[in-house]
Parts: structure tokens; sequence; C-alpha cells
């Protein structure tokens, strides 16, 4: 998953407006206490953030491929 993909993914998930609020004040503990945002600065790959955003946030487990996005193979 590249950022741009993460993204629209958070987008098409959560709308535009609260995907911004999440991205910049949900602290996800299994990322070491960061932000989304945070997180992709340190480095973290795309994917996992997306995931750990998926399983705080409880998104259904059939989404967390991400709207829009190929599912793995």
């Amino acid at each position: 998953m590249r950022v741009s993909e993460f993204r629209q993914a958070v987008t098409d998930e959560f709308g535009e407006g609260y995907g911004r609020v999440l991205m910049a004040d949900l602290v996800l503990s299994e990322l070491g206490g960061r932000t989304a945002q945070e997180a992709l600065a340190a480095g973290v790959a795309p994917r996992e953030v997306w995931l750990a955003l998926c399983r705080a946030k409880d998104v259904p487990r059939e989404r967390w491929h991400g709207v829009g996005v190929r599912r793995p193979r």
C-alpha cells in the first residue's frame, strides 16, 4: 500500500474531514503511542498504519483492504 492509497482508504472509510481528524489526533497504542501522521512520518509502512487504524476504530474486517484499493491476493 502506498501513502496515496492509504490516504484514499482513510477518506473512503471515514470521510474527508473525520479522516483528517483521525490521522492527526487518534493516538494508536500499537504504533508506539503515535498518531497515524506521526507513524507515517517515522517511516512505518502505510499498510501497518491502516490496519492499526482499522482495529482501533472497529472497522469490519471485510473492509480492511480499503475502499478502492486492490485486495491482497
